[in-house]
């Protein structure tokens, strides 16, 4: 019969305490949302001899992507990871990881937001959380040009959910992180204050707005192709 020194079983009892209070943090600080989901797309057929374009973001991300393959198709191979999980929840670090492993390609250029989710966060958590999100972006495309793509403008406000006022906040401040580390900017947010009859919904533009988003953002990426 093994015996532990009392000692031993207090050790043990105060490392599955802070066990339990690394994970009791991690849960609280990832704030989830009614509706959750990623959507993951990879080429049908990859061209080895062809560069790697990633897409990171959100539904908004997501609807202009199609325009995007398009737009560059027979230049690049083109990528999506589009996600409801927001800045500042731990999950989406694992996420793209996972991601990025999955795929096991390099990635030449990666086109980012993921501004339109996570409205339990403040905006000054968003900014807290912005410079972790783009160390991972980094880690999981190592040597790749980034583009930071702007949160597009809403329609209507929601009280509990996306508001002008608040974009505007965190487009600031994502701007001056990424002023500050020589990011590439892709301004969808001033593109589609010129389309305002090209919603769909009250966040979401209809076909013709994502076409637009999408040969903006084909430009953006098209720069570092060459």
């Amino acid at each position: 019969m093994i015996r532990k020194h009392p000692k031993a079983w207090a050790a043990i009892g105060l490392t599955t305490l802070l066990c339990i209070s690394v994970y009791c943090q991690a849960q609280s600080a990832s704030r989830s949302e009614v509706t959750e989901w990623t959507w993951e797309v990879r080429p049908e057929q990859v061209d080895r001899q062809l560069p790697n374009v990633l897409l990171v973001g959100d539904s908004i991300t997501r609807n202009y992507f199609a325009e995007v393959q398009r737009g560059l198709s027979g230049r690049a191979n083109v990528y999506l990871f589009a996600a409801s999980t927001s800045l500042g929840d731990p999950r989406l670090d694992a996420q793209l990881n996972e991601f990025a492993a999955l795929q096991g390609v390099a990635f030449r250029v990666v086109h980012f937001n993921n501004g339109m989710h996570g409205w339990s966060y403040t905006e000054k958590e968003y900014e807290a959380a912005f410079p972790g999100y783009v160390t991972t972006l980094r880690k999981v495309a190592p040597g790749a040009h980034l583009i930071w793509a702007s949160t597009t403008p809403v329609r209507k406000d929601s009280p509990n959910g996306p508001s002008n006022k608040r974009i505007k906040e965190r487009n600031a401040e994502a701007l001056q992180i990424v002023t500050h580390d020589a990011i590439a900017i892709d301004d969808q947010y001033a593109l589609m204050l010129r389309y305002p009859t090209l919603y769909l919904d009250d966040v979401h533009f209809n076909p013709e707005g994502s076409g637009v988003q999408g040969r903006q953002a084909v430009d953006a990426i098209g720069k570092y192709l060459q």
